[in-house]
Formats: structure tokens, C-alpha cells, sequence
């Protein structure tokens, strides 16, 4: 029986890939595979997981005949999965030694539908420990407890799929799969849906998954047309929470969290394209006229007064 199931998207990052696969064959058992998703990659990514993934016990690649971004790279991994538990990585980050029997240890430990860890951040040559919003360690959580408060950075605003681990039944329970299409924030429903419908989680403190951050092919350096799906991923989020029996207690957390990646998007709004500049204007202005200004008053509580004049100047 297969204990772990590891995906790996891959797109453009062929410069970074032998750094991954060592870190997976220092973490492999023969009770875990590893499944590569190469997402139609403009660069050598084919040709260096050719070369690599042979040396890496239990794994495969699986090749997508067009680009379909990382939500859809990563459904195709749990459609080829067949272990009990589920992790994910990105193809241009790594992992310390025994970072996954950890990761194993603790959920069987536990007993939880998932558990989430800290993570290292990695600039350049600099490392900073990035601990996950929750307090309590080591003991079993109901989700929901973590969504709030309002006015804090809580669990749904720590949404990295690949800091953490998933019992492979939640995808029977309608849970774990990603939103097809999305390019960005596809992160974000997930992880609401997470904390909404699961029964139970953990928080550990391991520190074996190293995310890099500044790469040049990364989303959250480029500034095109795909960025702009956070705004769909979002309004997923208000439209599922809304349906949520506690929703009078939960919305205004998912519109604050909408808003300051709104306002986020606009501070930054200068390395888009004019038109496309132009176009994140009228996507915003769109989805904050979407939200009664009384429910805007009430998530916006508390927030600084540039992010606030930025988001108020924005829904005029």
C-alpha cells in the first residue's frame, strides 16, 4: 500500500529541479511515490525530469499537451494518486531530510483530516522561518476555530497547499480538488473550503520545506492577464460563504481578505500593462460595488489608512 502520494507541478523551472529532486530522494520510502505534473514547459523542465526522475524510487511524469496552470497541474496529480495521504511541492522549491516521514508521523499521530506546518523562506541566499498563524501545536483543532479573527492573519490567509499534509478521503468528501483554470489564488478557495468542511486538523513545527521566493518565472513576479484570477478566486470564496450556515460570522473575515489583496493588486498596479492596468481598475471596482458598503465597513475594521483610502477611492 502506497502511505504517501507526492505531486510535483512543473512549468519553467528547469534551473531549480535537481535541487527538488534531491531533496525527494532524501526523503523517499518505498512506501511513497512522487508524481511529477510537467505543464507543457517552454524550457529544458522536459528534458532535465528525464533525466532526473529515474533516480527517484516510485515516480512518475506526467506530461500536459498544453499549459493549464497550476490548479490544474495539481488536479491532475490527485487524479493519479493512490496513497493514503497526500502532499503537495512546487517544482522550483525543496525539502530537508526526513521532512515527509515527519510529515506522515504526525497526521497518523494526530488522527486529523490535515495537518499544516511552518515553512523556510528562501531570498537569494537569506532564510526566514515563516511559522503558520496558529498558535496551539500539536493537538487536534476544529478548522473553523482557525478562520478567525477578522483583523488578524489567521489560518485561511496562510493557504500553501505544499505546507502540509491531507488525508487522501477528503477528496471523497468533496474537498482537496482546486479549481480548474485558475492561474492564481487558486490557493485561496481551497483553503477556505478546507477549514469550512473538514472535521479536524493540526498545527506541527516542522521546518524541512524550503518555498523560494523572487523567481523570475513565479506568478507573483510576472505581471500579465493571469494575475488577474485572483479576483475570480475570490469571488468564489464570498459566493461558498455566503451559503455557509454561519456565514453572518464568517463573511466579513472572507471580504477583508478579498480586500487587502484588492489593494495589494493596485499598489503594485504599475508593473501591469496600461491596458491591463486599466482592466484590474475596472475588475475591482466591479467586485467592491459587489459588496454592500455595510459589509465593507465591518471587514475593513482596523486596517491601515492607506490600504483603506485605496480600497474606498477603488468601489467610488
Amino acid at each position: 500500500m502506497t502511505t504517501l502520494s507526492v505531486i510535483v507541478p512543473c512549468y519553467n523551472i528547469s534551473g531549480y529541479i535537481a535541487d527538488t529532486v534531491t531533496g525527494l530522494v532524501n526523503n523517499a520510502r518505498d512506501d511513497f511515490e512522487f508524481i511529477f505534473v510537467e505543464d507543457c514547459s517552454k524550457d529544458d523542465t522536459p528534458e532535465a525530469l528525464a533525466a532526473l526522475a529515474p533516480g527517484l524510487p516510485n515516480s512518475s511524469v506526467v506530461r500536459h499537451e498544453q499549459n493549464k496552470g497550476l490548479a490544474s497541474a495539481r488536479n491532475t496529480g490527485l487524479d493519479r494518486a493512490t496513497g493514503r495521504f497526500i502532499t503537495f511541492l512546487d517544482g522550483d522549491d525543496w525539502l530537508g531530510p526526513g521532512h515527509l516521514t515527519g510529515l506522515v508521523d504526525a497526521i497518523e499521530r494526530l488522527g486529523v483530516d490535515f495537518v499544516r506546518t511552518d515553512h523556510v523562506q528562501v531570498t537569494g541566499v537569506d532564510r526566514m522561518l515563516e511559522r503558520a498563524p496558529e498558535g496551539r501545536r500539536n493537538e487536534v483543532l476544529d478548522p473553523r476555530s482557525s478562520i478567525l479573527p477578522i483583523g488578524e492573519t489567521s489560518m485561511v490567509d496562510y493557504p500553501y497547499a505544499w505546507a502540509g499534509i491531507y488525508d487522501a478521503r477528503l477528496l471523497e468528501r468533496g474537498m482537496l480538488r482546486f479549481t480548474d483554470g485558475l492561474r492564481t489564488a487558486e490557493d485561496r478557495p481551497w483553503i477556505w473550503q478546507l477549514h469550512r468542511l473538514a472535521e479536524s486538523y493540526a498545527v506541527v513545527s516542522l521546518h524541512g520545506i524550503f518555498y523560494r521566493r523572487g523567481v523570475a518565472t513565479s506568478l507573483t513576479q510576472i505581471g500579465d492577464a493571469r494575475q488577474l484570477d485572483f479576483i475570480r478566486a475570490f469571488e468564489q470564496v464570498l459566493s461558498e460563504v455566503r451559503e455557509d450556515p454561519e456565514a453572518a460570522r464568517l463573511l466579513p473575515k472572507a471580504i477583508r481578505s478579498y480586500s487587502v489583496v484588492i489593494a495589494h493588486q493596485l499598489m503594485e498596479r504599475g508593473r501591469f500593462e496600461r491596458p491591463l492596468a486599466r482592466k484590474l481598475d475596472e475588475m475591482t471596482r466591479n467586485a467592491l460595488r459587489r459588496i454592500s458598503a455595510d459589509e465593507l465597513d465591518k471587514a475593513l475594521v482596523g486596517l491601515d489608512d492607506e490600504r483603506r483610502s485605496i480600497l474606498r477611492k477603488a468601489a467610488a
